[in-house]
């Protein structure tokens, strides 16, 4: 495809952005994408599995399948965002987006990717008060402390999601529009810009280090707190069960934080382009794939409400 540019007074607007294929080849783009594709289907088909069984189930009707439901809907949109898109795009030859497309794709990756760690902090939360005051547990995580703790987690993902948008879609692209990445993404925009991005640059920085850094913190000092309360449990079954809900979340968490930050906080390096690429599949596409197979297939309560409601789905074909 042309590059799509249109000229103004002693410099080039860019009107399009190019987006990168996962390979040079077809065969390997054709192999990528249906791997990709394949676990895609997947986490659409675990997370709705989730948000169905939490929601029928009356037994899952508790905070943390609350928590768990909403994380599995941001992780049906957190991985529509790039997936689709980028196949068709690798499948197609066709690397075109358009600059509303690109700031469209950027603001919802973006907010997906701060609200699905907001929401795992508060999980973390959920879990601090669960195993460590256990009789509280009902007066502090009641129906109306969730609502408002996921409407307060929207509102600041809505924010910190926009701001960035509008700050970096602000800047000048000039010349080049081939974004160094196969979905709009801040850490390649800010590459072609022409503008000085000292600042967009200094905003993201705060921004981890109030917000992921905050988030860190919280989730460090409620696991601290767990850890330490599970080893005084006089049970090994009951330590091995504590224990068996916090693994798989502290899985999650690392993965989606170090992955994040080695793409948007470290130095940039135009020679790196795959391993940008395979950094970002870390924290845009596997956290979304695996937290329903962690979350359910570790999860007996799960397992038994998807049993009990296929039983009921072939009771009622056979009438």
């Amino acid at each position: 495809m042309n590059l799509q540019l249109q000229t103004i007074p002693n410099s080039t607007m860019v009107t399009e952005f190019l987006l990168e294929f996962f390979a040079e080849t077809w065969e390997l783009r054709l192999l990528i994408s249906m791997l990709l594709l394949v676990m895609y289907l997947g986490s659409l088909l675990g997370n709705l599995t989730i948000i169905m069984v939490s929601t029928i189930d009356q037994n899952l009707q508790t905070p943390m399948y609350f928590f768990l439901r909403n994380l599995s809907i941001i992780d049906m949109c957190y991985i529509s965002v790039t997936i689709p898109k980028a196949c068709i795009n690798s499948l197609t030859d066709n690397r075109g987006i358009s600059v509303t497309g690109c700031a469209a794709q950027l603001f919802s990756v973006t907010f997906c990717g701060c609200l699905e760690f907001l929401l795992l902090t508060v999980m973390a939360q959920d879990r601090y008060v669960a195993i460590c005051q256990p009789l509280l547990y009902p007066v502090i995580m009641n129906h109306q402390f969730c609502i408002k703790m996921t409407l307060a987690s929207l509102l600041l993902g809505l924010v910190i999601a926009g701001s960035h948008t509008v700050k970096t879609f602000q800047l000048s692209f000039c010349s080049s529009n081939l974004v160094s990445q196969f979905f709009c993404d801040i850490p390649p925009l800010l590459k072609l810009s022409c503008s000085d991005t000292f600042n967009n640059k200094l905003f993201i920085f705060l921004s981890a280090i109030i917000i992921d850094g905050g988030c860190c913190f919280i989730i460090s000092v409620s696991y601290v707190h767990i850890f330490s309360t599970v080893l005084k449990f006089p049970l090994k079954e009951e330590r091995r069960k504590a224990f068996s809900t916090c693994v798989p979340h502290i899985i999650v968490v690392s993965l989606f934080l170090i992955s994040g930050t080695y793409v948007y906080i470290r130095p940039p390096v135009t020679s790196e382009v795959v391993q940008d690429m395979v950094m970002s599949i870390f924290y845009t596409i596997i956290p979304p794939f695996l937290n329903p197979v962690i979350y359910s297939l570790r999860n007996k309560q799960i397992k038994e409400a998807v049993k009990k409601i296929m039983l009921r789905i072939i009771w009622l074909q056979k009438l």
